[in-house]
């Protein structure tokens, strides 16, 4: 079917248009802007902790003890390059993905970019082009347009004139034109985009334990730090630079900042390694998600099978052999020039035709005929379509006995009349069954296999038809159950009582899936959602994680928090491995920070108490991070770590975190206290000769602690804590380290003191250690076992 060639817009019209915003600019990219970016990780609360102190420090122009003030720039500088470099990459390739459509005008076709589109313009469509803005169709021949991006169905509608087409869909066989009617923000794909786009932060528990840890810290530091500076300014009698240094001394071990760097930077090296196997993380937290995931709605269409079909067989019928089949087929295959996804997969199951036969009428397929053809000359006239529509009887029953099995059957055959002919095509003589099937992902079994093992649910969500959904299933052998026909879900009962026990789903629309995705999230579940077109859009959003294919709309890939570039299903099983090395290592580390803090805080408030000098000053403190927690830490947490995700992370830190806190604080005071009436504080080598003694107590029971957190042990965690002591003993004895951070060692009994308590308190840890096991049923392990997770090669 056919209608007069209507004429476009003029030049003048469509400058008319643009004056009157009537064009197709689209809204923002999702995600933040690069301002937004650099304020988030710039004005945060450590970095405000942090910067008043480092404010203070300077003050005193004492430049060395300011060195914590470098965390700053490091904690923001990770955050930003690595939420920068994610966002370059999605915008890289939404550029890529845009559409050029060819436009009609006065003067021309002419393809021109997206957003120039005007209101009214006319828009021809081709097999392949994209539906940019809604619009009306005004010319059909035989269009006919794949919506499945937006409802999930994947058969194609048939278009005529005066029929609506929607943003987002594509053509997939004859031609066409369309006027734009919608255009920008009022276009339907625009619009989900739009509501999904809001930005949202992925759930973390990790970074809400840390949060709550920093709100209770800042509420702390005012007081604890007016206690400080009043004790040493009325009491210890020290002038204002030594009490503002001491009091900066008390309260900057408080602040875990070296643990916020660590997060930062454990999570920026897993976007990298993901990196490297196409997958884009937008959001640093996003592979912390998949680690706690317990449910994985994935949809069919993109994600298990790849875009496309394949031919599965070729079956001659009445009489007739595979050779002379194959020959029809491969004539089809060439002389069309547009082939649908059914011809290309025949295409690559038949040898080129060697000379091709001379076309003299061709007929596309449609859904409402259900059939294609083309005649030849002195070839006759040759039909694919419907079994049901071609042919009747025992041929009819067997190809529906092959499609219950969710197989795409087709008839080729040798049509009475040309196929342009009215009543066309006449009595057909079958030729061969040609039986279709979708092309299933090879690594989709293995990877669905893996999150079964894992004890991860996998749901299958599809909005195609439910036996073919099954049909896959079932090939892929994993995911078992009846699948389930959405369109007796009416109601959000049925939905959320279906949701929770069958695991294959047909003919779900988006806002189904949706609403199970809400469904399974109020039943207590972390929910992963994968998917590739527009229909995914808004359950992707909302869903706890969502994770999109690099090759689907530009819409999905903007709401997803990960992105696989290659649309490779089996990389999500290292997203997971890569989120339970970061939450692992990230709470295995915790452990050495909240001590810090904890031990820091009571020393504090004891000299508070006691009303006595501070013992360190902001150097002392700072050194003491470096071999008992910061690098250790930043070691420990690449080490590959394939234990599940639990939740409570913040109860389990505290488990070990604060009784080694107390015994730390508790031995370095006790060391204060011994060594302080033997000194002289009133000068600066007795100062530092407590600080010596005090520190090395201090050290040697903190630095248990890691040998505590590293186990179980390798060769290399053996060494880090032996590298840790060793560390310590040189700065302590060599004279150039001696000088440069204020420590004086000469004075041995003192030193002796300081460590025979500090070994007191490292006994006192490992019987925490113990009794933490024995009390929580932690089981505890000196040696690594030597299985490896099957992923981890």
């Amino acid at each position: 079917m056919s209608v007069t060639v209507q004429r476009g817009l003029t030049p003048e019209e469509v400058a008319q248009r643009v004056a009157a915003g009537q064009v197709n600019a689209l809204p923002p990219r999702s995600g933040r802007t690069v301002g937004e970016i650099v304020r988030a990780n710039v004005f945060t609360r450590i970095n405000a902790i942090l910067g008043v102190l480092l404010v203070i420090v300077l003050a005193t122009g004492s430049w060395i003890n300011g060195a914590f003030g470098l965390l700053i720039i490091a904690n923001s500088a990770i955050g930003i390059i690595g939420e920068l470099r994610a966002k370059r990459t999605l915008d890289n390739l939404a550029v890529l993905g845009e559409a050029h459509p060819l436009v009609r005008r006065a003067d021309g076709e002419h393809r021109v970019a997206r957003d120039e589109v005007v209101l009214d313009d006319l828009i021809v469509l081709t097999p392949g082009d994209q539906v940019v803005v809604d619009g009306e169709v005004v010319e059909a021949d035989y269009l006919e347009v794949d919506e499945s991006l937006l409802t999930g169905e994947s058969d194609p509608e048939p278009k005529g004139a005066g029929d609506a087409v929607m943003s987002g869909s594509f053509a997939v066989s004859g031609s066409g034109t369309y006027r734009a009617t919608k255009v920008g923000a009022d276009a339907y794909a625009a619009q989900l985009a739009d509501e999904a786009s809001r930005f949202t932060l992925v759930r973390s528990e990790l970074r809400a334990g840390i949060d709550r840890i920093l709100r209770f810290i800042t509420w702390l530091l005012i007081p604890v730090g007016l206690a400080t500076i009043v004790v040493q300014l009325m009491y210890a009698g020290v002038d204002w630079r030594q009490a503002v240094l001491r009091m900066a001394a008390a309260l900057v071990p408080m602040v875990p900042e070296g643990l916020i760097l660590l997060t930062s930077t454990a999570f920026a090296l897993g976007v990298i390694r993901l990196g490297r196997r196409q997958c884009l993380v937008q959001e640093l937290p996003a592979i912390e998600g998949l680690a706690r995931v317990d449910v994985v709605c994935a949809d069919k269409t993109g994600t298990l099978t790849e875009n496309g079909m394949r031919c599965r067989s070729i079956d001659p019928v009445g009489g007739h052999d595979a050779g002379e089949a194959a020959e029809v087929l491969a004539q089809l295959v060439a002389a069309d020039p547009h082939p649908n996804a059914s011809m290309q997969a025949i295409a690559e199951s038949v040898p080129a035709a060697a000379r091709p036969w001379t076309p003299t009428a061709r007929a596309p397929f449609t859904s409402a005929k259900k059939w294609s053809g083309i005649s030849f000359a002195d070839a006759g006239s040759w039909v694919l379509g419907a079994p049901e529509v071609l042919a009747s009887g025992q041929l009819v029953a067997e190809a529906e006995e092959i499609a219950a099995q969710g197989l795409r059957v087709l008839l080729v055959g040798r049509a009475e009349l040309p196929v342009d002919a009215d009543g066309a095509p006449g009595a057909v003589e079958p030729l061969a069954l040609v039986v279709l099937e979708q092309r299933v992902r090879p690594d989709a079994a293995g990877t669905l296999e893996y999150f079964a093992d894992q004890g991860v649910q996998v749901k299958v969500i599809s909005g195609d038809n439910a036996r073919s959904v099954g049909a896959v299933t079932r090939e892929l052998g994993v995911v078992t159950g009846d699948p389930v026909d959405a369109r007796t879900l009416d109601t959000p009962e049925k939905l959320a009582d279906a949701v929770g026990t069958a695991s294959v789903f047909g003919r779900v629309t988006p806002q189904q899936k949706r609403g199970m995705v809400h469904a399974l999230q109020a039943d207590g579940h972390t929910v992963a959602m994968t998917g590739d077109g527009v229909n995914d859009v808004l359950a992707l959003k909302d869903a706890d994680l969502g994770v999109a294919m690099g090759s689907g709309s530009s819409a999905t890939r903007a709401v997803a928090k990960v992105v696989l570039l290659d649309d490779r299903f089996a990389t999500l099983p290292h997203v997971v491995a890569e989120g339970r090395r970061v939450i692992g290592n990230i709470e295995r580390v915790a452990n050495l920070f909240l001590t810090k803090t904890v031990y820091s805080a009571l020393l504090a408030l004891l000299v508070v108490l006691w009303r006595v000098q501070f013992p360190f000053q902001p150097i002392h403190v700072t050194i003491t991070g470096w071999f008992t927690i910061g690098i250790p830490a930043f070691l420990l947490s690449l080490a590959p770590n394939h234990e599940r995700a639990r939740p409570g992370f913040v109860a389990r830190v505290m488990r070990l975190g604060l009784p080694s806190g107390v015994i730390i604080a508790a031995v370095t005071f006790v060391t204060y206290l011994l060594v302080r009436p033997a000194s002289g504080l009133d000068s600066e080598a007795g100062r530092e000769q407590v600080a010596a003694a005090c520190l090395a107590a201090l050290i040697v029971a903190a630095t248990w602690v890691l040998a505590v957190v590293a186990r179980p042990y390798e060769w290399w965690r053996i060494a880090l804590v032996a590298a840790s002591f060793g560390a310590y003993a040189f700065i302590f004895l060599h004279p150039l380290t001696q000088d440069l951070f204020h420590l004086d060692s000469s004075n041995t009994l003192m030193m002796v003191t300081g460590l025979a308590v500090g070994g007191v308190g490292a006994v006192l840890v490992e019987l925490v250690w113990w009794i933490r096991g024995w009390v929580f049923g932690e089981k505890h392990r000196f040696w690594k076992s030597p299985e490896l997770d099957p992923r981890e090669a």
